[in-house]
């Protein structure tokens, strides 16, 4: 499948695991993904960030980034549904990290030595790079460019959309910034 992706869409893969390097991360995941996304100049997708002015409000997403990753990777909406029914998730990472430390709900990051530089790709980001192949054969586009993968970042369930859509990045809103209108009338990928 790498065959496939443009110079600037292996740009964004090697960014990500860049990303989740520095963070100590033990693998890389769909947050890394979009944080190397964010950082690419000069390409279709980093036109649609910064039209949808998710480069100016870059520290906004790594916030909510950083704070479904306390909450142990649960998004918006399941915070909002545990409510409905009377758990408090705020409490709950509030006793958690009162016992355990900050960030303890955060994941497994950096707590083991590698013994490789290789960080394999969690189930998510791979998720990620199958949808955007789907999407690019769904717009009959014969390679994977950055344009493909911000699509499949909005498009896929997750933290990752749910902190795109908070901030007006929406599979059509990114689609329309890419494509103007006539983006709509291709299939979406499933």
């Amino acid at each position: 499948m790498f065959e496939r992706f443009t110079k600037g869409a292996r740009a964004t893969v090697t960014g990500a695991v860049t990303h989740a390097e520095r963070t100590g991360a033990d693998s890389v995941t769909e947050e890394h993904l979009l944080l190397s996304l964010l950082d690419q100049e000069g390409s279709r997708a980093s036109f649609a960030v910064t039209a949808l002015g998710l480069t100016d409000r870059r520290a906004s997403v790594e916030a909510a980034l950083s704070e479904a990753r306390r909450r142990g990777g649960l998004t918006r909406a399941d915070t909002e549904a545990l409510a409905g029914i009377g758990i408090d998730v705020t409490e709950i990472v509030a006793r958690v990290e009162g016992a355990h430390g900050e960030g303890a709900l955060a994941g497994d990051r950096g707590n083991r030595r590698r013994r490789s530089g290789h960080r394999p790709f969690t189930g998510g980001a791979k998720s990620i790079l199958e949808k955007s192949l789907r999407i690019a054969l769904g717009r009959r586009d014969r390679f994977i460019g950055e344009e493909h993968l911000l699509l499949a970042l909005t498009a896929c369930p997750g933290v990752v959309a749910d902190v795109l859509a908070e901030h007006g990045a929406t599979y059509a809103a990114v689609e329309r910034a890419l494509y103007g209108d006539g983006g709509e009338g291709h299939a979406r990928a499933s």
